[in-house]
């Protein structure tokens, strides 16, 4: 199926390539910190970004790889990832003027889920700073599908100024 947009998709998706320190909390009381370092990468040909995760959320580890960039046959691209617990997500995205939206299913970020209330759906809007040297996410999540309640507040600082891959 051909991208909705005429641009190669790395094109809208390489916004956010490179290196990133990540700091932010899952919200709640108390706050749980999340600190790491998230890295996305270009794939060879400009067809997918491949998103390497390394945080920790209140202490615990939590790694991932997430591939981007497949068309989801709605407008948007597909993400999906696959963490070292063997947890596999899969999210869809649109990108706006710099602005990612991505949308979900409760089955996302496990670690950072509260364990009293089963959620039915996860969204989050990642923007991008004009400068590009940094990107806000702020999470949402919704236990019934209708009604959402903040859930994470992410902030990435570049640590790169690449936007290459290391994989070429």
């Amino acid at each position: 199926m051909p991208d909705p947009d005429p641009r190669a998709p790395g094109e809208r998706l390489a916004t956010i390539a490179g290196r990133w320190r990540t700091s932010g909390h899952v919200i709640g009381e108390p706050k749980v910190s999340v600190l790491g370092t998230d890295i996305y990468e270009l794939f060879p040909g400009g067809h997918f970004l491949v998103h390497y995760v390394d945080v920790a959320v209140g202490g615990q580890p939590v790694r991932a790889i997430e591939v981007i960039g497949e068309p989801d046959g709605r407008g948007g691209y597909l993400a999906r990832s696959f963490d070292s617990e063997g947890n596999a997500e899969l999210m869809h995205l649109t990108v706006d003027d710099g602005v990612f939206h991505f949308t979900g299913g409760g089955d996302v970020a496990p670690t950072a889920q509260p364990k009293e209330t089963p959620t039915a759906r996860v969204r989050s809007t990642l923007t991008i700073a004009r400068d590009r040297k940094s990107m806000t996410a702020v999470w949402e999540r919704s236990d019934d599908g209708t009604t959402w309640h903040p859930w994470m507040d992410i902030h990435f600082t570049r640590a790169d100024d690449t936007s290459g891959s290391r994989l070429a």
